[in-house]
């Protein structure tokens, strides 16, 4: 079998540059083992604001340029409803956070997402003393409904295989490379934190942090914005919630725990003053870099094997741009966002 591409991993990032090999008629066939939740588990919030220190999300506007398009033609594609719009509110906890939205609500990169009036409407059911700042053009992407849509629609073309890829059996040729009995030009590594992993890329400054979240039933809440608070409070419908997260550095598994669900019971009786009942309760790893961009580029010295990872917490947005930057650059010349290229790690 010949194929321009190898895939390995279908979350986010394996997706879009999938998309992108669709798109420009490239053959390619993907690997994917299960084994990164990430993408399936995320929240899938597209929000150009980081509402802890009231600063813009880089690159956003641009990413949120190509972002919401790309996901429009994947719904016509597949027939699917995966974009949500809703607004987000942020909790104030005192009058100088109601100043620092004031202040950050006239900068140029912000001023066309924060509604710089502060909401003063009384909702019973949520804790918000100082009212809300409100942010516009903003949703989510239901990530586990897009993933296992696409990878049946890969399953349908023969185009992705459920098997644990294997690094030993690679073999390196003049100039392609082969795999099993598989012949391609590329091999695109796109596995969250499984990159720890792979022999080739397990050097990149790749920091894995678990996340806890659970989903709650709760009828008197009854809001359609994302809350943000102390944690977040997502509406999904029917009176349920998506709330998280926890951030834990030291533990690697995906096993729920006890102190996870506590952590977040505890946040959340500072955010909302209604009963609910815990539906369900996941966890994820999330793959993050110390600068907070993504890890995109070509192996030094086997420049068949590339990189796409580390997109954090901000996926839905990022996936696409990078995604596109990355085909452009091995197909077409186009220079990698050295905020984004894996040479950024190297020492001169």
């Amino acid at each position: 079998m010949r194929v321009a591409y190898i895939v390995v991993g279908l979350g986010l990032a394996g997706l879009a540059f999938v998309e992108e090999l669709i798109a420009a008629k490239k053959t390619f066939i993907v690997f994917e083992d299960d084994s990164q939740t990430s993408s399936l588990v995320a929240g899938g919030v597209y929000n150009p604001v980081i509402l802890k220190r009231f600063t813009p999300v880089w690159n956003a506007e641009k990413q949120l340029e190509t972002a919401l398009p790309f996901y429009k033609k994947i719904e016509e594609k597949l027939n699917l409803k995966i974009d949500i719009k809703f607004k987000i509110r942020k909790a104030f906890k005192s009058i100088e956070d109601q100043n620092n939205w004031f202040e950050a609500s006239d900068k140029p990169m912000l001023s066309n997402f924060m509604n710089p009036e502060i909401l003063n409407e009384k909702i019973d059911a949520v804790v918000a003393d100082f009212g809300f700042g409100e942010v516009e053009n903003t949703g989510r992407i239901d990530t586990e409904k897009l993933v296992t849509a696409y990878r049946n629609y890969l399953k349908e073309n023969a185009q992705i295989v459920f098997e644990k890829f294997d690094y030993d059996s690679i073999e390196f040729n003049k100039e392609s490379v082969s795999y099993n009995t598989i012949e391609a030009n590329r091999i695109v590594f796109c596995e969250g934190f499984g990159i720890k992993q792979n022999p080739f890329f397990n050097d990149l400054p790749l920091n894995e942090v678990k996340g806890e979240l659970f989903t709650i039933h709760a009828p008197e809440l009854d809001i359609d914005f994302l809350l943000k608070s102390t944690l977040f409070v997502m509406p999904l419908g029917n009176h349920h919630y998506k709330v998280g997260a926890t951030f834990n550095w030291k533990d690697k598994t995906l096993d729920l725990t006890k102190a996870g669900k506590e952590e977040l019971i505890e946040k959340l009786k500072k955010v909302i003053k209604v009963p609910y009942t815990i539906v369900k309760q996941f966890a994820g790893i999330r793959p993050t870099v110390k600068d907070r961009r993504p890890m995109v580029g070509v192996h030094l010295e086997k420049p068949e094997l590339i990189v796409l990872n580390g997109l954090g917490t901000r996926g839905v947005m990022i996936a696409p741009t990078i995604a596109k930057n990355l085909f452009n650059h091995l197909e077409k010349g186009e220079m990698l966002d050295k905020e984004i290229d894996i040479k950024r790690f190297i020492k001169n």
